[in-house]
């Protein structure tokens, strides 16, 4: 009698070709290898869809005090950012649960603009705050975003990355959370209206108004551009919080402008003495963003408006060793995966905040500056049979010196 040949149910290799069978009803059979590969895919699937609660309870929203200090596990200072963000966090959820009542009062959304220098924590704010939100929350790049019909992303795009997030559930998708960065690269090229096609500044704010505001958009669900024979999503913005963030660079002159704080002699009011000249984003107003080039309809719509405090030394000395995830408890975690414990000297860590302050690069620069000085180790040390490693000041120094470090310097 001639022996049956087993052969995978799915692959269809037969039995001299793998290790082994897994057996299952009906005489189906699955060999080691699609095995293996099915359980990447459910892994990938489940690690990459974020499961979001389509209803709410109201024990189940975090309130805007411990929003507060989840966000200061992760990011040093900021309190005024900080409150602003948890308070229109809790108020969404708010308006989530909201039911239909006899007053006709209904809330409406309060979208947010933070503005803050480069390497002040604008967007990690928003990723760390997106930890912890029971709603679809996603952010974009407003740079890539250009008017229909030319070479980039259409605004739509904005919403497809929502839906994604949520699943493609609609209902979800229309209760997140936008965070839209570098909404400064939008700005309109000069302070009056352009008489050619600003297709990548105005044409882009113009667009974002019905969405920021609250309409039913048709998204393309995959992305992309729109034709005639794609089928669409229609989603309502309604209920959908925008938060934008962007650096503003060189809005400060807008500003001391503003409070005239360039008049000198006799004329000079004495109200321009007690102002902080160090920190004029404090002193920020709807003004200075329409001066600055966004449109007057676009700043209606984004009534909330905060500021980020520049860092200074004290601040960058904490975002080096404090938070959660800061950048020495990441490299000790890198040497300690290879068994060897990382220490910095107290003077080491002085030294890297000095050299970020020097070259104006804020908290990002902190990375750049410590890679510079213990890239050398990381190539080294996996293949030495050493167990400890300790950076001192002299070592630090002389890496620093050695390394074309001019590039990381900002004009």
């Amino acid at each position: 009698m001639a022996k049956v040949v087993k052969n995978c149910s799915f692959c269809g290799r037969p039995e001299s070709q793998v290790e082994f069978f897994i057996m299952g009803q009906g005489g189906a059979q699955i060999c080691n290898e699609c095995a293996v590969q099915a359980a990447e895919i459910v892994k990938e699937n489940s690690t990459s869809r974020i499961k979001v609660p389509t209803s709410l309870k109201k024990d189940e929203v975090p309130k805007p005090v411990e929003i507060k200090k989840y966000l200061d596990q992760y990011v040093i200072g900021q309190d005024e950012a900080k409150k602003y963000l948890s308070v229109a966090v809790y108020n969404h959820y708010k308006r989530l649960m909201q039911e239909r009542s006899n007053d006709d009062v209904e809330i409406e959304k309060s979208n947010i603009i933070m503005v803050g220098y480069t390497g002040t924590g604008k967007t990690l704010l928003a990723r760390t705050i997106a930890k912890k939100l029971h709603v679809p929350f996603t952010i974009v790049d407003a740079t890539v975003l250009t008017e229909a019909g030319y070479v980039g992303e259409d605004i739509e795009s904005i919403l497809t990355r929502l839906l994604q997030v949520a699943d493609y559930d609609v209902k979800s998708a229309e209760r997140g959370i936008v965070f839209i960065d570098e909404i400064d690269k939008i700005a309109r090229k000069g302070d009056n209206p352009s008489i050619t096609r600003d297709v990548s500044g105005e044409g882009v704010q113009q667009g974002l108004l019905k969405l920021l505001e609250g309409a039913v958009v048709n998204v393309p669900p995959q992305g992309g551009r729109k034709h005639p024979d794609q089928k669409m999503i229609a989603v309502n913005t309604q209920n959908i919080l925008f938060i934008c963030g962007g650096a503003f660079d060189g809005i400060e002159k807008k500003i001391a402008s503003r409070l005239n704080t360039r008049v000198v002699g006799y004329g000079a009011t004495l109200e321009s003495d007690q102002i902080d000249k160090h920190n004029m984003l404090q002193y920020i107003a709807p003004q200075d963003l329409k001066s600055f080039g966004l449109i007057p309809e676009i700043i209606g719509r984004l009534p909330i408006l905060t500021y980020l405090e520049p860092l200074d030394r004290i601040a960058l000395r904490r975002i080096l060793t404090e938070p959660k995830n800061s950048i020495i408890k990441q490299y000790t975690k890198l040497f300690g995966m290879d068994k060897i414990e990382l220490t910095f000297t107290d003077d080491v860590l002085d030294y890297i905040v000095d050299k970020a302050i020097e070259f104006k690069l804020g908290a990002r620069g902190l990375r750049s500056i410590t890679e510079t000085i213990i890239t050398d180790k990381m190539y080294e040390m996996p293949s030495s049979h050493e167990d400890k490693l300790q950076i001192t000041l002299d070592y630090a120094r002389t890496k620093i010196e050695k390394a074309n470090i001019n590039r990381l310097k900002i004009a």
